[in-house]
């Protein structure tokens, strides 16, 4: 990697600031990557909520969000105002594609982040608009970056955790719960979790928001399950996830979708935490079978592995997490990117 300065421009989604409260993964992984960035000397602007608090220069957004008009009106002249009056060496963007639109035909080298499933129809119009050699993709998983593989250069870069916020738990007790941590609704398996632990006698700490169109989900098939072993706790912030993760026995993703990669794994697991999670998305890249956890295609082979999770070494958890998904890993890996790109 180079020791070249680099003054580079970060794009954000407008709904949530840098870094979110609660909720808000991507923007949790935009923070980590700017106090890296900042650390190693080079000079960072955000484009990003009004709220956001960050040692980057700010550029407030104007439109509240990604969607509309107007909004992505706003916000892609405030990004293109700045990037046309002042020389950057790399605009990096996890917010809308179109955003870059305008810098496509330009010489200056672009990052595409996507955190979801890429619309390739765009991805196409992008690569053909974008000066040769300028425009690079990077997916938070293998399962996203190899469906852009096929129309332009992408790379998987993990979501990555700051392990100094995280603390390790060597030992754990059999009496510990088990953890279900993410939004309240059926795609994620909530009542899957519930599931299992019923059905393995353990205890189940529930947190996460419950989004206002799954709240009739939560009330009809989690609320009723609720009792002195089985809790919901609400959403949380960074220091109660250590708390709940750190004292997890496992924690549980019971995914019934293709989550692009669940950024509270990397967390469970910086806790030493193993993760049992469904062969779905990213997982089978994340969970390393019989060492950080387990995969599984059903509820009764997670009730199993639920069983078995003692097997699991909690050091070698942790081991792997500060290996794939430390804050210094994921900053060097997109600063390789951003010098591979700079030296085309």
């Amino acid at each position: 990697m180079s020791n070249q300065k680099l003054k580079i421009a970060l794009i954000a989604d407008p709904e949530l600031p840098v870094p979110p409260l609660l909720y808000g993964g991507i923007e949790r992984i935009i923070d980590m990557l700017i106090s890296g960035y900042i650390a190693l000397g080079h000079e960072v602007s955000l484009f990003a909520h009004e709220d956001s608090v960050t040692p980057a220069k700010l550029f407030p957004y104007k439109g509240k969000s990604s969607n509309g008009k107007l909004a992505i009106f706003k916000n892609s002249w405030l990004i293109n105002q700045e990037l046309f009056s002042n020389s950057y060496d790399i605009v990096h963007s996890f917010g809308r594609l179109l955003y870059l639109l305008p810098q496509m035909p330009l010489s200056i080298p672009k990052v595409m982040s996507y955190q979801r499933e890429p619309t390739i129809s765009q991805v196409k119009k992008a690569t053909k608009l974008a000066k040769q050699n300028t425009l690079a993709f990077t997916g938070c998983s293998a399962y996203i970056s190899n469906q852009i593989a096929p129309y332009a250069p992408s790379f998987p870069i993990f979501n990555g955790v700051d392990l100094t916020i995280y603390d390790y738990e060597s030992e754990i007790s059999a009496e510990a719960p088990l953890v279900f941590l993410g939004r309240i609704e059926p795609i994620k398996g909530t009542h899957i979790a519930i599931e299992v632990a019923k059905r393995t006698g353990k205890k189940l700490v529930i947190a996460g928001n419950i989004p206002s169109e799954y709240q009739s989900y939560f009330d009809t098939a989690i609320k009723p399950q609720l009792n002195e072993h089985i809790t919901y706790i609400g959403a949380v912030n960074d220091k109660q996830k250590n708390t709940l993760l750190g004292n997890a026995l496992a924690f549980l993703m019971p995914i019934e979708w293709d989550e692009p990669f669940g950024i509270v794994m990397a967390e469970a697991m910086a806790c030493g935490t193993p993760v049992i999670g469904f062969n779905r998305g990213s997982v089978p890249e994340v969970v390393l079978n019989g060492i950080n956890g387990y995969r599984c295609d059903t509820t009764a082979e997670m009730i199993n592995h639920v069983l078995a999770i003692e097997k699991i070494d909690r050091n070698k958890v942790r081991k792997d997490a500060e290996e794939r998904f430390s804050k210094k890993v994921i900053v060097d890996q997109y600063l390789t990117l951003y010098n591979k790109l700079i030296q085309k």
